[in-house]
C-alpha cells in the first residue's frame, strides 16, 4: 500500500461471542461457540433452527446518548449492532467524540471518514405482513391494491430502517462524523472492502481518521428462508449447534448464519504514535477480485477469484507468501466452497500454505454476512497484539484435498503478517493483510 502507514488503533464488536471485543477474544481462546437455537423468532417450521445471535443482554440504548434515543425507533437490528460496535471502537482508540465526551472532543469531524459495509437488510415481518395480507385477493397478491391500500398501512418512515446506508448514517450522526463516507454492499466481503476503502481515504489525504467495518443481522425469517432455499444452510445439526459449522472438515454439512457488527478505527501511524495510542496492527495491503463461476450461488471449483484477490493483496503489501504467519479464511462449512477456497489459498501461497497456521472462525461465530470480514480483521489484529492464535473448532478430520494447516490447538506465536480473506456467494472476493508494529 502506497502513502503513509495506516494504523488500527480501535476495535469494536458485538457478536455471538460477546458484547465487546474482550468477550469475543476470551471466548475464542476458551474454544466457546456462539451458535444456539434461534430465539429471535419461532424457528419450529424451519429446517435450520440454529444461528449465531448477539447476547440477550444486548441493548442499543446503552450506546446512544439520551438526547438521541428517539432515533432508536428508526433503527433496524443491523443498525443497532453497528451503533454499539462504533461506541466501543472509538472508546478503545482513546478518541473522544461528541457522544462519548462532548466536553473533550479529540476528533476533527470534517476530517473523520466513515465506511461501513451492510447487507440486504430484511424487514421485520410484523411491520409489513399485515399490509401484504390485506392485498391478497383469491390467493394472489394484488399489486394495484398494494398501491392504493397496502402502502397506506405502513409508516412513512418505515424505509429509513432498511436502507443499507443507514448504518453509517446513524453512526455518523451519533459521533458527528462529517468527512468522506461510503457504504459498500458486497455481502460477506463488505467489511474487508470497507476497511480498505477507509485506509485509502486516509492514505490519499482526504481524512486523518476513519471508522470502518461492517454489520448485518441475518437472524431473520426472510434471510433464513432464503439461505435454506438455496441449500446453503445446515439443516442436519439442529440438536448439536456447537458442532454444526465445520469449515474444511470432512463432515461439513453447510453454513450457519448469524448477526454481528465489527468496526475499527484507522489513522496515520505517525498521528497514532504522537498521541501515544495503543496500536493493534498496521493495515499493510488489500486485494479484490470476482468469483468466476457462472452459478452465482457457488464458487468456481479452483477458487480462482479468491486466488487473484490474495495475490493482489500480497503485491499491495509488498510481501511474499513465506512471510505470512497467520491465515484467517472465509471457511463457511459448505464443502464445495471450502474446497475451492483451500485450493485458492494453496495456489496463491504455494507450499507455504501447508505450514502457516489457519484459523477458520465461523465454526464459533457463524456467518454474520457483512460483519464477517470485519470480525476476522478484528480477530487478526487481536492475535497480532496478543501473540496467541486460538484453536480452531470443529475440524477434526480435514476434508479430502484440503492442504491448509488448520490450527486445532492454541499456539503462542509472534505474528508479523496476517492474511484475512473472504468471498460472497454472489461473486465478490477480497483479501486484507495486516502487519505487526515493529
Amino acid at each position: 500500500m502506497t502513502g503513509p502507514k495506516i494504523a488500527i488503533t480501535g476495535l469494536g464488536a458485538v457478536s455471538p461471542l460477546g458484547l465487546n471485543c474482550r468477550q469475543l477474544w476470551d471466548n475464542l481462546c476458551a474454544g466457546n461457540c456462539g451458535i444456539s437455537t434461534i430465539t429471535a423468532f419461532d424457528p419450529s417450521d424451519f429446517e435450520c433452527k440454529i444461528a449465531g445471535q448477539a447476547p440477550p443482554e444486548f441493548n442499543v440504548r446503552d450506546f446512544v446518548p439520551k438526547a438521541m434515543r428517539k432515533t432508536i425507533k428508526l433503527m433496524s437490528r443491523d443498525i443497532e449492532l453497528a451503533v454499539a460496535a462504533s461506541w466501543e471502537a472509538f472508546e478503545s482508540s482513546g478518541h473522544k467524540t461528541q457522544a462519548i465526551d462532548p466536553e473533550n472532543i479529540t476528533i476533527r469531524p470534517s476530517r473523520t471518514a466513515i465506511s461501513i459495509g451492510a447487507g440486504l437488510i430484511s424487514c421485520d415481518l410484523c411491520e409489513i405482513a399485515p399490509a401484504v395480507a390485506n392485498c391478497v385477493s383469491n390467493g394472489e397478491f394484488d399489486l394495484h391494491k398494494w398501491g392504493s391500500e397496502g402502502m397506506q398501512q405502513i409508516t412513512p418512515l418505515w424505509l429509513l430502517k432498511y436502507l443499507p446506508n443507514m448504518l453509517a448514517c446513524h453512526v455518523g450522526i451519533i459521533h458527528d462524523i462529517q468527512g468522506p463516507g461510503n457504504n459498500i454492499i458486497c455481502a460477506e466481503v463488505a467489511g474487508h472492502l470497507s476497511i480498505n476503502e477507509a485506509a485509502q481515504i486516509i492514505a490519499r489525504g482526504d481524512a486523518d481518521l476513519a471508522i470502518a467495518g461492517g454489520g448485518e443481522a441475518k437472524v431473520n425469517p426472510l434471510v433464513h428462508t432464503r439461505q435454506i432455499l438455496i441449500n446453503r444452510a445446515n439443516t442436519k445439526s439442529n440438536d448439536n449447534p456447537h458442532a454444526a459449522c465445520r469449515p474444511f472438515d470432512a463432515n461439513a454439512n453447510g453454513c450457519i448464519f448469524g448477526e454481528a457488527a465489527g468496526l475499527v478505527i484507522l489513522e496515520k501511524l505517525d498521528d497514532a504514535k504522537n498521541r501515544n495510542a495503543d496500536i493493534y496492527a498496521i493495515f499493510a495491503g488489500a486485494g479484490q477480485s470476482t468469483n468466476l463461476s457462472p452459478k452465482w450461488e457457488k464458487l468456481e471449483s479452483d477458487g480462482k477469484g479468491i486466488q487473484i484477490a490474495i495475490e493482489n493483496a500480497l503485491a499491495d503489501a509488498g510481501v511474499k507468501p513465506q512471510q505470512i504467519d497467520l491465515i484467517i479464511p472465509h471457511g463457511t462449512g459448505i464443502a464445495a466452497d471450502d474446497s475451492a477456497e483451500s485450493t485458492a489459498i494453496y495456489n496463491a501461497l504455494g507450499a507455504a500454505a501447508e505450514k502457516i497456521p489457519c484459523l477458520p472462525t465461523k465454526s464459533m461465530l457463524s456467518n454474520t454476512g457483512a460483519a464477517a470480514g470485519a470480525l476476522d480483521i478484528i480477530i487478526a489484529a487481536m492475535i497480532i497484539k496478543n501473540g496467541k492464535i486460538p484453536a480452531a473448532k470443529n475440524c477434526e478430520k480435514k476434508a479430502a484435498g484440503c492442504r491448509l494447516n488448520i490450527n486445532t490447538k492454541p499456539v503462542e506465536k509472534n505474528i508479523n503478517y496476517a492474511l484475512v480473506c473472504g468471498y460472497t456467494y454472489g461473486g465478490q472476493t477480497a483479501a486484507v493483510i495486516l502487519k505487526a508494529l515493529t
